[in-house]
């Protein structure tokens, strides 16, 4: 049994943000400014590009952004083992964030007991 029902909430994420187009459509058109430049050149292509998307939406823990983007992946072509390589770098990349932001702490000790 999944967590999530997936579809559902693909389609409550794709009509909130239809509702949020119609209160709001610059704020879109911007949107959607940002993405279409992010691919123009399109030089590591769609799969590579929703990978990358599935391991920021992992990172910043958006699950609108791992629902709409998994979609995408998979119409892209990419595999389950694929998709898992992706978040194995995300995960190696937050543990690592944790350690770098680990010696800041240590930092502010020794800033704060010398």
């Amino acid at each position: 049994m999944a967590m999530i029902d997936w579809n559902a909430y693909h389609k409550q994420v794709l009509t909130g943000v239809g509702e949020f187009a119609t209160l709001n459509p610059d704020v879109i058109k911007g949107y959607q400014a940002i993405g279409g430049a992010a691919r123009k050149t399109n030089l590591l292509g769609s799969k590579v590009n929703e990978l990358i998307a599935l391991a920021a939406a992992v990172s910043l823990r958006c699950d609108g952004c791992i629902v709409v983007h998994t979609d995408a992946a998979l119409k892209a072509g990419a595999t389950r083992e694929e998709i898992a390589e992706a978040l194995g770098v995300a995960i190696s990349v937050n543990a690592g964030a944790g350690l770098v932001y680990s010696t800041r702490v240590m930092d502010a000790v020794k800033s704060k007991t010398s």
